[in-house]
């Protein structure tokens, strides 16, 4: 049996949701292993988990175009990598992510017989 070693931590989890909300002021961390940031026409769910020391989190997108530059944003004040779940990609933002965030739309939209006018 092999041990893996464990990643290190990401800081503890008061520190994360601190340095979100300098990013995004209207984040809502009441709930400080779910935050919620609203846009015009799209949310970013933050899953942070229960954990004080945090060793990872997910967004989970939903929406418009406009979550893509606030997670490169986040990411970049956090200097943190993220895996872009359409490409199994690391997230670069800019143009590349904002197309991959489109195409992963697009896939939505045929899969559940939506049209992005809906949006």
């Amino acid at each position: 049996m092999s041990t893996r070693p464990r990643p290190s931590s990401l800081g503890p989890r008061q520190e994360i949701i601190r340095k979100i909300i300098h990013v995004v002021p209207s984040a809502d961390f009441s709930d400080p292993s779910w935050g919620i940031i609203d846009g015009d026409g799209w949310s970013i769910e933050v899953n942070i988990g229960d954990e004080e020391e945090c060793a990872g989190f997910a967004f989970h997108v939903r929406g418009g175009n406009g979550p893509v530059p606030v997670i490169e944003s986040i990411l970049n004040h956090l200097c943190l990598r993220a895996l872009d779940a359409q490409t199994g990609e690391f997230f670069v933002g800019g143009n590349e992510s904002q197309q991959s965030y489109q195409q992963w739309k697009d896939y939505r939209d045929r899969a559940i017989g939506n049209s992005s006018e809906a949006e």
